[in-house]
């Protein structure tokens, strides 16, 4: 099926009525032979703050002289990223969650607004993957979009780190396991330049999410940022849109239910990220597919944890890469006969198709046989009970924590858990409850990486438990339930809890519950003051009104 490749551009440019549109671009350097050929906008989450982004200018380059070369006229255009490890643990690290909704937005304006025939999205950081696939979802025009890579491992006392070993660090040197010179040796070399956060954090995990859906390339996300080979990747997803825009493949067409299915076998095998449920729901929600978060268990429970990443494992995301990376990973699945080898991608092969042609380096230890799994079923799983009746997401990779109870500890905000953790005031045993932080009480749903890895440091991974209506980092490792829902400023049941309440875990029957009668919480909720919103004006404001619950994706509405 072919379309006029300048299906949309023609209504911008064409006639003597367009002189003015003319007129303006060619100011800015663009020849009568440039507006002849299709726009493609190439949207760009290009920002000088983080290292997962630092690097997408480069990127960009090779995208737009591959979109020439092959008869298009690019148009580079840019939008915003938030860093999440850099924020975490601050008031910014609200503005996280809330910036995939205003990428989202402002790349869909603006493809919207100039009539782009095609879009190649560049992202980077965890929240610019979703916002532009969400993007690319609503504008329904042959695209596709380009991650930026993984960073390097750093090196530390003679083996490699990541920012993981850095925030685990600061719960190290809090209870005197760490020297200041070695906290600082640290700090200095455990990012060694730019990319995305190294293990199968949210980054990695909604990048390789993506290749399964089909709407990245497969086996081109995971080439890491500095990779020679990134440059000539990123040329030839600059072809690869102008062949798209030729045969009239859209996003419509790749992402089905199976696709998505596809894309949450995947994370489930690698140990991926909690973030991954919210980012999966909201793409589902922009392309009208019925998803919900029950889905994810079911799909869990049939794939195997075949991925040796951190932070619950060994290996980085450049390990992958280097083992046989993404294309070996779906060999896996298809082999499995887990996968919907039928699905169609962005190269116009199929995912199965993709697949033949993954090779893998001998003697590799980061992606284990399906006959050998590191566990029978997936890394993530969904709780329900009195304390989560739209339920919450656990992340099992890592540990074999199967059931756990405790006293609780409650806490409104992130930074009191944090001070309670850095003052030795969690002991093994105790549940640390964090509310307050959802999508609309934080706002933001802040993760809480800052909280987590302090407890890893001081010890206490392993007998300390954790359940927020906020999310966890992909970095994030331990019994940690985040995105409890429906979340305490809502009327949650979390918003009930009183300190020295028992809360158990018990994750083979898939609940969280606290000893607390249903009719005592009622009453419980009846009574509870919830604090004053934070924001009432602004972007902050605004979001809190409008976003959904974490169980539909943390949508705004």
């Amino acid at each position: 099926m072919t379309i006029d490749p300048r299906h949309k551009s023609h209504n911008l440019l064409d006639g003597p009525g367009r002189a003015p549109a003319r007129a303006m671009l060619k100011a800015v350097g663009f020849t009568d032979a440039d507006l002849e050929r299709p726009l493609i906008g190439v949207a760009n989450t290009w920002i000088e703050v983080m290292p997962c982004n630092f690097h997408l200018r480069r990127l960009s380059e090779r995208v737009k002289a591959g979109i020439r070369a092959a008869g298009g006229t690019p148009i580079e255009y840019n939008t915003i990223a938030v860093s999440d490890g850099i924020s975490m643990g601050t008031e910014g690290m609200k503005a996280s969650l809330i910036s995939r909704e205003v990428i989202a937005d402002s790349i869909e304006l603006v493809a919207r607004g100039h009539l782009f025939d095609g879009v190649v999205a560049l992202s980077g950081c965890d929240k610019t993957i979703p916002g532009t696939v969400m993007a690319l979802c609503r504008l329904n025009v042959p695209s596709l979009m380009l991650y930026g890579g993984s960073i390097m491992p750093g090196q530390f006392q003679g083996h490699d780190v990541t920012i993981q070993d850095v925030f685990e660090a600061v719960g190290k040197h809090a209870c005197g396991k760490m020297t200041n010179a070695e906290l600082k040796d640290l700090e200095d070399h455990a990012c060694p330049g730019p990319g995305a956060c190294g293990g199968q954090f949210t980054a990695n995990t909604m990048a390789i999410a993506f290749e399964f859906l089909g709407i990245s390339p497969m086996g081109r996300n995971g080439v890491p940022a500095m990779d020679q080979r990134k440059d000539d990747v990123a040329f030839e997803c600059g072809t690869l849109i102008m062949d798209l825009l030729k045969k009239d493949i859209r996003p419509k067409q790749i992402i089905t239910r199976r696709s998505i299915e596809n894309a949450i076998a995947a994370v489930a095998t690698t140990g991926g990220s909690t973030n991954a449920v919210l980012h999966l729901l909201a793409v589902a929600r922009e392309m009208g597919v019925r998803l919900t978060i029950d889905d994810f268990d079911k799909i869990n429970r049939k794939v195997p944890l075949l991925a040796d990443l951190k932070p619950g494992g060994h290996y980085t995301a450049a390990d992958l890469y280097a083992a046989g990376g993404t294309t070996l990973v779906a060999k896996r699945l298809i082999d499995a006969k887990i996968l919907h080898p039928d699905q169609i991608t962005v190269s116009g092969r199929t995912i199965g198709e993709e697949a033949k042609a993954a090779t893998e380096r001998p003697g590799q230890e980061v992606l284990r046989p399906v006959s050998k799994p590191i566990k029978p079923t997936g890394g993530l799983v969904i709780l329900k009970g009195n304390l989560a009746p739209e339920g919450c997401v656990v992340k099992v990779a890592g540990h074999s924590i199967m059931h756990f109870s405790g006293p609780a500890k409650v806490y409104e905000r992130e930074e009191d858990a944090f001070k309670a953790v850095q003052a030795g005031k969690i002991k093994a045993g105790d549940v640390v409850v964090i509310r307050y932080e959802g999508p609309s009480g934080g706002p933001g749903m802040r993760e809480m990486l800052g909280v987590t890895a302090a407890i890893v440091g001081a010890g206490l991974g392993d007998s300390v438990a954790l359940l927020t209506d906020g999310r966890f980092s992909g970095a994030t490792h331990g019994l940690m339930a985040g995105h409890v829902a429906p979340e305490a400023v809502r009327g949650g049941p979390i918003a009930a809890v009183k300190t020295g309440d028992v809360i158990t875990f018990d994750i083979a029957k898939r609940r969280l519950d606290v000893n607390v009668t249903q009719k005592e919480l009622t009453a419980r909720l009846k009574k509870v003051k919830h604090p004053a919103p934070r924001y009432i004006s602004g972007v902050m404001g605004k979001y809190a009104r409008h976003v959904s619950s974490a169980s539909e994706g943390a949508v705004t509405t």
